[in-house]
């Protein structure tokens, strides 16, 4: 018991926001009378919150090097502005398109990278000269007006769902089917790992925990599957994010660039007198916000179905909050990929649980905002108790 004590202990930060996720959605569960986990309400969660996730799998990674980007937003906005006049001004076929946004997103971020890594100008003021440039480009670029309607294929990688192959009557078997196949692969992977830790000797959590654990998780994935199966499946969208939060987990845990990363954030002098080569670093984590920046802009506009001038609003603050409250500290070193879409999820499902019990937009941005400063409060006081 004492052991499992320590593990949470540990993983304060990420625990205690997953039982936070899982109580709000009881919450507006019960005060929505049912209505938040319809089959269509958690669809519509998952596509309108899908960019800011795309969002904050970038921001998570500039809060953890210890910098910050203000500029995301508007990279977004130009991004999709750009996309529109290709695509239906200039009939650029749309998987062309978006491979050159996506480009653009990097040539933008490697311009704000510049500045913060080798100029060694603060990232709060580079992206913040970045957030009223991409954001006046935009503007230029629709000449203050809506460009629309995209190609159909376009819109299809923000709403469109797989198709069920095996044609079943009211549910979708295809999701079940991939439910079932992604809860053995998560099982058989922690199973590995719990006897690789046993062999080389490390602590783990007792087996009736563990098995408690993969319960849990196997509950969970398989519940919320079968509420898409109830609609119209997978969403396109959930299988790009679900590739995205896979390869960024695996290059933050266990690749040398991740830990380089970590190891800036925590004490950027020490990471370069120990070899690593912090502007280079620095320089990449802000070329890879700029694409994820970019496809954010491209999946906005595919839902919207518009290139608009008011595209991205606020989604740098949005992108922000959810990697702060998902775990990651103010100042670096702390902060995983998982938290962050935890983070992300838990601001989708008290944006929809509020607009479901007729809240206002200004009391939302108020209960946000309440949120965010006690998410930041708790990380200091930790910060404080174990020093």
């Amino acid at each position: 018991m004492e052991m499992v004590k320590t593990l949470f202990r540990n993983n304060i930060r990420q625990y205690g926001m997953i039982i936070a996720l899982a109580a709000i959605v009881v919450f507006f569960q019960i005060l929505s009378d049912g209505i938040l986990l319809k089959p269509l309400n958690v669809t519509n969660i998952i596509q309108q919150q899908s960019y800011i996730l795309i969002l904050a799998i970038g921001m998570v990674i500039v809060i953890i090097c210890g910098h910050i980007d203000l500029s995301v937003g508007s990279v977004a906005a130009f991004v999709g502005a750009v996309a529109a006049v290709m695509m239906v001004h200039y009939d650029v076929p749309f998987w062309l398109a978006i491979v050159l946004c996506l480009l653009l997103g990097a040539l933008v971020g490697a311009w704000q990278g510049f500045w913060i890594a080798y100029v060694r100008i603060p990232s709060f003021i580079v992206t913040l000269a970045g957030m009223l440039l991409f954001r006046g480009l935009t503007m230029i670029v629709l000449n203050g007006q809506s460009i629309a309607p995209f190609p159909k294929e376009f819109q299809y990688m923000s709403t469109g769902f797989f198709r069920d192959v095996f044609s079943g009557s009211g549910l979708h078997l295809l999701s079940v089917v991939i439910g079932l196949v992604l809860t053995a692969v998560i099982v058989v992977n922690d199973i590995r790992s719990r006897r690789t830790q046993k062999k080389y000797g490390f602590e783990v959590v007792p087996l009736p925990w563990f098995v408690l654990k993969l319960v849990g998780i196997a509950a969970v994935i398989n519940l919320f599957v079968y509420l898409l199966a109830q609609y119209k499946g997978i969403p396109f969208i959930l299988i790009l994010l679900f590739v995205l939060v896979v390869a960024y987990t695996f290059v933050m845990n266990r690749t040398v660039f991740g830990r380089h990363v970590y190891a800036i954030g925590g004490n950027e002098k020490a990471a370069r007198l120990s070899g690593v080569r912090t502007k280079r670093v620095t320089f990449w984590v802000f070329v890879n916000m700029g694409v994820l920046a970019a496809l954010s802009g491209l999946v906005y506009a595919a839902r919207l179905n518009a290139g608009t001038p008011k595209a991205g609003v606020n989604f740098e603050l949005d992108a922000i909050a959810a990697s702060f409250i998902g775990g990651a500290s103010m100042s670096g070193g702390i902060g995983t990929v998982i938290g962050a879409i935890v983070g992300g999820l838990f601001m989708g499902v008290m944006n929809n649980g509020m607009s479901l019990l007729g809240i206002g937009v200004d009391w939302q941005q108020g209960i946000k905002g309440i949120v965010l400063l006690l998410a930041v409060a708790f990380d200091i006081y930790n910060k404080n108790k174990s020093s």
